[in-house]
């Protein structure tokens, strides 16, 4: 081999060499430009995703809240259906109790002869059947005399001077009768309570 055979070979091969380096060298640059563009894309991507990562959770939050809120709604129904079902007789109740204290008062005057005393028995069968009827469906007459008076179930009429201390904030004296429903208070006592 001649040395301009060489010669042209290694020219070929630094040729060769240059070419294959600019090569590299584009690649290198447009992978590194390639990365560029893919970063802001990828921030991009990334904050999509967390847009609709949130309203995910905003929309999951609204559907749990509706349901509690039927929940609710549905309990507060049941609730007012049991409330209404389980005092139902208090109207026809309250309209019989004056019915009550009309025969107390009846039974209350004094008879003498023979047929007073029998309309008398009368009455006091009449009352005593109401009484019963009134318990069966849960009706109670409160107790009040002697009892620590109680706003609830007691509607002061009067007040009087204590004789001792014992005796203080007590019912002394009931005016007319009080009763419970259940547990409602369906009629309050007129009591006179000591101060």
């Amino acid at each position: 081999m001649s040395k301009e055979e060489i010669n042209s070979k290694n020219s070929k091969k630094e040729q060769k060499e240059s070419t294959e380096s600019k090569e590299v060298k584009k690649h290198s640059q447009a992978k590194a430009n390639e990365k560029k563009k893919s970063e802001p894309l990828e921030s991009k991507l990334q904050h999509n995703l967390t847009q609709l990562q949130k309203e995910k959770d905003d929309l999951e939050d609204k559907y749990l809240r509706s349901q509690a809120e039927m929940q609710n709604m549905q309990n507060r129904y049941n609730n007012e259906r049991a409330q209404l079902i389980k005092y139902e007789s208090q109207s026809l109740a309250k309209d019989v109790l004056p019915a009550m204290d009309n025969l107390e008062r009846a039974l209350a005057t004094k008879v003498d002869d023979e047929a007073s005393k029998q309309l008398k028995k009368g009455v006091q069968m009449t009352l005593d059947s109401l009484v019963k009827a009134m318990k069966d469906h849960g009706i109670s007459e409160i107790t009040a005399e002697g009892e620590k008076f109680d706003p609830n179930l007691h509607q002061a009429v009067q007040t009087v001077e204590a004789e001792n201390e014992d005796q203080k904030d007590h019912v002394v004296r009931v005016l007319q009768k009080g009763y419970l429903y259940k547990d409602r208070t369906l009629r309050p006592a007129m009591v006179v309570v000591a101060q």
